[in-house]
């Protein structure tokens, strides 16, 4: 059963009937063989809006990272990554794994930055006893939080200073781009490479697409293959992508307006210690609430909520309208008025 209100990630976003209709009447080719003139056109387009050279469509933006790190990397090389991005906590290890590629986490600040003399201190010194360092990967959004401008500016130009590479897990850089009023291309200017999801906030089924240098997409495409992603007739699914980014990015206004709306209101409820929202994510640090009986209390009302990097997570997606915000307004007030 779907839950009638569901806060749990903007994963859970279903597709409209307006991208309903463009998947229905996708023209499609079999990709593999680039005769996909749908899932062509998603990448160029992406890698257009991102101001990169080409795109490569993927089923996840797990495996476009995934492609992404193992392209820029070699077995036994290591990239430098923040100790709770999802590209190194949340992607089940798979550049270790399936790469043979060493990370080496560092400290994320609250606000998602990795401190510049850790990573300096983390670059390996050119010896055969040490991995080689080859790539830094960052994370924007982080925790809903757009990345300071001019922290990626300086990360990206440390990074290429010590002949490092510099890759863009943008699952939700779009958030990060409607939110300081930039640009895409903008956000993912200072990078070699990113990723950018199609599946969450943007509302399509399923999908992300790899940007970058022509060269290094082309080497993404070989351990895409390799990597069980290579698909056929795609563009049922690139044409969703296409309806997301023409139709779902300034829309993402209507997310964070929504998210504000809901820190404010949780500010009623002092106990649930709610943070200020950041783009669609509102964090809560809850001070003697029972959380699984206030859930169950919630999930009675059709109200689902989840959690995300160890805390009580609200997010909100083009699913929430006001209504669902006045819904957890009202079982509030029941449940902490008892």
């Amino acid at each position: 059963m779907i839950p009638d209100v569901d806060f749990r990630s903007d994963t859970v976003t279903r597709p409209s009937e307006g991208m309903r209709k463009a998947m229905a009447d996708a023209e499609v080719g079999d990709a593999v063989y680039d005769e996909d003139p749908t899932t062509n056109r998603l990448e160029s387009m992406t890698a257009e809006i991102l101001g990169k050279e080409a795109g490569l469509f993927f089923p996840s933006a797990t495996q476009a990272n995934l492609a992404g790190i193992m392209a820029h990397c070699g077995r036994g090389d290591e990239y430098i990554v923040g100790q709770t991005a999802h590209a190194y906590r949340d992607e089940g290890g798979g550049a270790a794994v399936l790469g043979s590629i060493q990370p080496q986490p560092l400290p994320n600040e609250p606000e998602g930055i990795i401190d510049l003399d850790a990573i300096t201190s983390a670059i390996k010194p050119d010896d055969f006893h040490n991995p080689v360092t080859r790539l830094l990967t960052l994370e924007n959004t982080f925790n809903g939080r757009p990345l300071p401008e001019g922290y990626v500016a300086e990360a990206t130009e440390l990074a290429r200073s010590h002949g490092l590479s510099t890759h863009l897990d943008g699952a939700r850089m779009m958030n990060a781009a409607v939110a300081t009023d930039s640009r895409p291309s903008s956000v993912a200017s200072d990078f070699d490479s990113a990723s950018l999801c199609l599946s969450k906030g943007l509302g399509a089924p399923v999908g992300a697409v790899f940007a970058g240098p022509r060269d290094l997409v082309d080497r993404a495409k070989r351990i895409r293959k390799l990597l069980g992603g290579g698909m056929r007739q795609t563009g049922v699914l690139a044409a969703a992508g296409i309806y997301a980014l023409e139709n779902n990015v300034n829309r993402l206004r209507e997310d964070h307006d929504r998210a504000d709306r809901l820190s404010e209101m949780f500010k009623d409820f002092p106990e649930l210690g709610a943070a200020e929202a950041r783009t669609n994510m509102v964090f809560l640090s809850p001070d003697g609430v029972d959380m699984p009986a206030f859930a169950a209390f919630l999930a009675e009302r059709g109200i689902i909520t989840g959690a995300g990097h160890g805390k009580p997570r609200w997010v909100t997606h083009l699913d929430i309208d006001d209504e669902a915000i006045e819904s957890v307004r009202r079982a509030c007030k029941e449940y902490f008025g008892r």
